[in-house]
């Protein structure tokens, strides 16, 4: 049986070479000058790169020994594609943040990729641009053999960058690209919101101002001579080299400065575009060093390995989000660690002093369960009702803070960035070995056990306050609220006849994200000096004397990140519900603890006749939900804090591992305090090395 169409077999390397350079010279007939060279890399371009050790171009090196017209051509080819192409753009902006502005710079990645800016045709990057559009073909491109690339080289007669300065030659470009790259670093660096990052250096003359004028003096020198090069030896480059140093250490100092002051986004993007351009720096300089001959070709092949790799990763949205948010997200984290020490209990005295707490979480949450149902019987909008339950959970939840009591579920996000903490700082004291998971071994148990009896504490009270209240508005008014409620009250809980455990997965991805708030709370105010500016502002010093401005600056400090992130919580859970309706999406909020105080309301309003089967339906949900709660919670919040420290997620296995091996042989620890305090020396020291040093 014929085919109806024949797919067109791909010609190997010979052929293409010869179709395109032999006599004939086909490729000067061709309207798209880089048909040939596009269709060559197609052929060499593997279909699996991620599996190839190495690329070997010995097929196309053997064919241009052995045909001496098709390597003429090819060379004559190549050259005429290259000639009087600029490139400084590539060496100075690809793969270098352009904007501060974070969402502007992640949109115009993105539609990058899909719709690629198409620079002039006069311009290498448009080159690039057709030839290596894959965002993979800087990988095989590095992995060919060096020895071939120089020979290729040498086949081709490719001469040497060094030979001229005139305008648009490669070193005319390479000298103007660090020339403009130096006097962008030396005018962002001295920007106030930098500098504030650093005072240390406030008496210190800048190494960028020097490191600018002593890049312009070797490019004058460079462009004056009859070499265009300079030696290692020469002290321009020593000092090039020293001054480049000082300018790190100047970035260094001001990200490690960011836990004293704290950081905005936009000054982590003003910095971290500092330090690309200074790493781009310290790959280019070493250009401009000839020691022998053969450098002249090394340097030649390592400059166009780079305008390749950076031109390929120049949209690369995923090494962007992660450089830009790692420092933020670890500021913010450890915020969170700080309170989440607060969180774990050691003693007994601590781990009933937690469930005491927690009864007066559950105390509150039961009667805003209460007020929920009056609030649901209101006549309003969508947008009406989510206010309304927003308010009753913001208000609640802030009540909650502001007295000292716990709700459970608070601590997952701040208790997992405490516990990462101290797997850090075990790495910092004692390396990779047993005693340092040991040691996160117990501090989890700890964990895990404040959780419980948090669990306990809320659990057991929200239920008799909500019966409690619903029974004295049906004494006093002669109404069941929850009469015509009941029945969607039991079953919301059921994780087999409703969707509890999503909606339980949506509350713990509000408890992450409160955390999240909290920490990015106290991070920009830490920054912006919030807390010495209300100390020393001279209206509050008149009116309320200096000892009540200090006061209540402090409290602002201690207080204000949780009220906020309490305040959003109130907002996430109360408006999901109006926004899923509005959506015509089936979603809500399940939480242990208010699931314990709806039980008593449904049972209440169904005067105690429901089924065996939805009772336990009922009491097993509570504890669903709690479960996946704390789940979704601590999960989200681990991997922001392990993401946060570079921490290899490979360190999970020895976690994990070293956590089953401490509940083997002490599982009562995971629910009751039993270690002594001198057993758990360890962990302290890893909680509080952070702030000794």
């Amino acid at each position: 049986m014929r085919l109806f169409f024949k797919t067109k077999s791909k010609p190997t390397l010979s052929e293409l070479l010869i179709c395109y350079f032999d006599e004939n010279q086909s490729w000067r007939n061709k309207e798209d000058d880089l048909e040939a060279l596009v269709r060559l890399v197609e052929l060499l371009r593997p279909s699996k790169i991620k599996k190839l050790q190495t690329i070997d171009l010995r097929e196309i090196i053997s064919f241009l020994k052995e045909n001496e017209s098709c390597r003429g051509q090819f060379s004559v080819y190549i050259k005429e594609i290259l000639k009087d192409k600029k490139f400084n753009k590539i060496l100075s902006d690809a793969a270098i943040l352009q904007d501060v502005d974070f969402i502007f710079e992640v949109k115009k990645r993105i539609f990058s990729k899909f719709l690629p800016y198409q620079p002039q045709k006069n311009t290498l990057e448009y080159v690039l641009n057709q030839v290596f559009y894959n965002r993979n073909d800087a990988l095989w491109i590095n992995r060919i053999r060096s020895g071939q690339l120089a020979e290729l080289y040498t086949l081709l007669e490719f001469k040497s960058i060094y030979e001229t300065v005139e305008a648009n030659s490669s070193l005319s470009e390479l000298l103007i690209a660090m020339s403009l790259i130096t006097q962008r670093i030396s005018g962002r660096a001295m920007e106030t919101d930098v500098l504030k990052m650093v005072p240390e250096f406030d008496d210190f003359e800048s190494p960028f101002g020097a490191f600018e004028k002593e890049i312009l003096q070797i490019g004058d020198k460079i462009r004056n001579s009859d070499l265009h090069y300079i030696k290692a030896d020469d002290l321009s480059y020593a000092q090039v080299l020293v001054l480049h140093r000082q300018c790190e250490e100047f970035v260094n100092k001001a990200f490690h400065n960011s836990s004293k002051y704290g950081i905005s986004l936009r000054v982590n993007q003003n910095l971290l575009k500092i330090r690309q351009q200074l790493d781009r720096l310290k790959h280019l300089i070493p250009l401009l060093i000839i020691e022998k001959k053969a450098d002249e070709k090394t340097n030649g092949i390592a400059l166009a390995l780079q305008l390749i790799r950076y031109n390929c990763y120049k949209n690369n949205v995923r090494k962007f989000i992660g450089e830009s948010t790692q420092l933020i997200s670890y500021e913010i984290t450890q915020h969170t660690a700080k309170t989440g020490e607060h969180y774990i209990t050691e003693t007994r005295s601590e781990y009933f002093k937690m469930f005491r707490t927690a009864l007066g979480g559950g105390f509150i949450v039961g009667i805003l369960c209460i007020i929920k149902v009056l609030l649901s019987k209101a006549d309003t909008s969508f947008f009406g009702h989510a206010f309304l339950y927003s308010m009753n959970y913001a208000f609640g939840f802030i009540a909650i803070y502001l007295l000292g009591f716990t709700l459970a579920t608070k601590q997952p996000a701040m208790t997992a960035s405490a516990l990462i903490k101290a797997l850090e700082e075990g790495e910092v004291k004692q390396g990779k070995d047993s005693e340092k998971y040991q040691a996160f071994a117990i501090l989890f148990a700890r964990v895990f056990r404040s959780q419980f009896i948090a669990f306990v504490g809320n659990v057991i009270m929200a239920f008799p306050i909500s019966l409690l209240g619903i029974w004295l508005i049906d004494y006093t008014f002669d109404y069941n609220i929850a009469a015509t409620k009941w029945e969607n009250l039991l079953i919301d809980l059921s994780p087999i006849h409703s969707l509890a455990v999503l909606h339980s997965a949506i509350a713990g991805l509000f408890l992450f994200l409160s955390g999240i708030i909290s920490g990015s709370v106290a991070n920009r105010d830490k920054h912006n000096q919030v807390y010495f500016r209300i100390a020393e502002h001279p209206g509050l010093k008149r009116s309320l004397g200096k000892v009540r401005a200090l006061k209540l600056a402090k409290l602002y400090e201690k207080r204000w990140a949780g009220i906020i992130s309490n305040f959003w919580f109130g907002i996430f859970m109360g408006s999901i519900s109006s926004i899923g309706l509005f959506l015509g999406l089936n979603l809500d909020i399940r939480h242990i603890t208010f699931a314990s105080g709806n039980l008593a309301l449904g049972l209440y309003g169904a005067n105690y006749a429901v089924s065996n089967s939805m009772l336990f339906w009922g009491i097993f949900g509570i504890g669903i939900i709690g479960l996946v709660n704390f789940m979704v919670s601590f999960s989200l919040s681990l991997g922001l804090a392990f993401r946060s420290r570079a921490i290899s997620l490979f360190e999970l296995k020895f976690v994990g591992t070293s956590i089953w091996k401490h509940f083997k042989s002490r599982p009562i620890s995971f629910f009751f305090p039993t270690e002594n305090k001198n057993k758990s020396v360890t962990v302290e020291n890893y909680l509080s090395v952070a702030e000794k040093e």
